[in-house]
């Protein structure tokens, strides 16, 4: 075993490689749809919950509460923090691209022809963006920033993201049974 010690940003990498499995289903499913004109509903809501569960709450919360808040309190290079300011606006983009897919996807059920056209239209803007983002962290930043902490700092961020992970998981169900419960009250 090394003694190298394990880096905080390896279990985001590691997340990426199940994003970048989920993106080639969308594409294929995005393939599928452009060819038939018919839109897998229930896939878009199973990406939408992946984007936005998986993606961006898990995930894009750990990079932004923990990684990027205490890059933050670093004298980090100018050309590391314009990078990380980058990384933050996408994550904003893409959760602004999955709210418009959620709302094409609505249309569509409520009959709207046109909004096949912009379901396509997210699902591809979605699979073209996310490889890039991924390699931008993985490729040319997260392994940088990574000397700017100490082996400690190092240690004590994997732990808060461990922490991160066991909350969040008890959080996210917590909030399906609670809207779930909420649902059945109202039937």
């Amino acid at each position: 075993m090394s003694d190298r010690p394990f880096l905080p940003v390896a279990p985001l990498m590691i997340e990426h490689r199940l994003t970048e499995r989920m993106i080639e289903v969308m594409r294929q499913k995005t393939k599928q749809a452009e060819e038939t004109s018919i839109p897998d509903v229930s896939f878009i809501d199973t990406a939408v919950d992946f984007v936005r569960t998986y993606a961006d709450r898990l995930h894009h919360g750990k990079e932004e509460g923990i990684l990027f808040r205490e890059l933050a309190a670093k004298p980090v290079s100018d050309e590391h923090r314009k990078t990380m300011n980058e990384l933050v606006a996408e994550h904003k983009f893409g959760r602004e691209t999955t709210a418009r897919l959620v709302a094409a996807k609505q249309r569509h059920v409520a009959g709207d022809p046109n909004a096949l056209t912009d379901i396509i239209d997210c699902l591809f803007t979605l699979t073209d963006f996310y490889p890039k983002h991924i390699e931008k962290e993985d490729r040319r930043f997260f392994v940088p920033v990574m000397r700017y902490f100490t082996p400690e700092e190092q240690k004590r961020m994997l732990a808060e993201e461990n922490e991160f992970d066991r909350r969040f998981v008890h959080a996210h169900y917590g909030h399906v049974i609670d809207e779930w419960t909420r649902t059945l009250g109202r039937a």
